[in-house]
């Protein structure tokens, strides 16, 4: 079995790599004639791809719970807060959400060859990180535009990928942001691990799990206490979708 999973993943990363190139390229002729929800769509495309190529040669599939908790409506505004586990969340969640979304992500992605060169076309929020003051007041400015026109800001609370059963650090970056900008905070909880470890090559086949919680008002919060919030409901709710990741729960 491991042997067919690690050829899995060869050829899964193959296909990836194959098929970004020409897309990227892609990208890159057609935006100086596309807006920017029409470049958003066009890459989301390509993420489609990948994770339909998941589904068919890693055998990994989606489970999605809660969408009815999602707000209605073109421009109603939405900051997204998810459980980090891997990078197939980051492949996904374009493909699942009815609304475009941006990311916010460091600069450095932007000189990754093809995808970062795609990325970079995009309307999302790329940070210095070393300028920790001035990197927030992009988020927040850049964010609150984008909620505007109906772009929901998508962050990951803990910063980092987080090993399955475990918990980082929860920072207060998103329920900042939705404190500024009055936007409701939508907390995910998602079990990526189960079928694609933190950092690992190899994969498993399976279902992994997205659940929606219910949205959180910003409005009157402090930033702090809605994180803790934020925090307790996704990891409560890891816990529910995956048991066995926490034996001492």
């Amino acid at each position: 079995m491991i042997l067919i999973n690690l050829l899995r993943a060869i050829l899964h990363t193959l296909f990836m790599a194959v098929t970004v190139v020409p897309w990227a390229l892609a990208v890159l002729v057609a935006a100086p004639f596309l807006n920017s929800t029409q470049i958003y769509w066009m890459c989301a495309g390509w993420l489609k791809v990948a994770v339909a190529s998941g589904k068919l040669i890693l055998g990994i599939r989606n489970k999605v719970i809660g969408f009815e908790n999602l707000p209605v409506g073109s421009t109603a505004p939405a900051v997204l807060l998810l459980k980090h586990q891997s990078t197939w969340e980051t492949f996904c969640m374009p493909t699942l959400m009815p609304h475009p979304l941006a990311y916010v992500f460091k600069k450095e992605l932007l000189y990754v060859p093809f995808f970062g060169w795609a990325m970079a076309r995009m309307d999302m929020i790329h940070i210095d990180r070393s300028k920790r003051t001035q990197a927030f007041n992009r988020v927040v400015e850049q964010g609150q535009r984008l909620l505007n026109q109906g772009t929901w800001v998508i962050m990951f609370p803990e910063g980092t990928r987080i090993a399955r059963g475990q918990k980082g650090q929860y920072k207060s970056g998103g329920t900042r942001l939705a404190v500024a900008t009055g936007a409701p905070v939508i907390p995910i909880a998602v079990t990526s691990a189960k079928c694609w470890p933190r950092k690992a090559f190899i994969k498993k086949p399976g279902t992994v799990e997205f659940s929606i919680g219910k949205p959180i008002p910003s409005v009157g919060r402090e930033p702090d206490e809605l994180m803790r919030e934020v925090e307790a409901w996704i990891e409560a709710e890891m816990r529910r979708l995956d048991p066995t990741a926490y034996p001492a729960a």
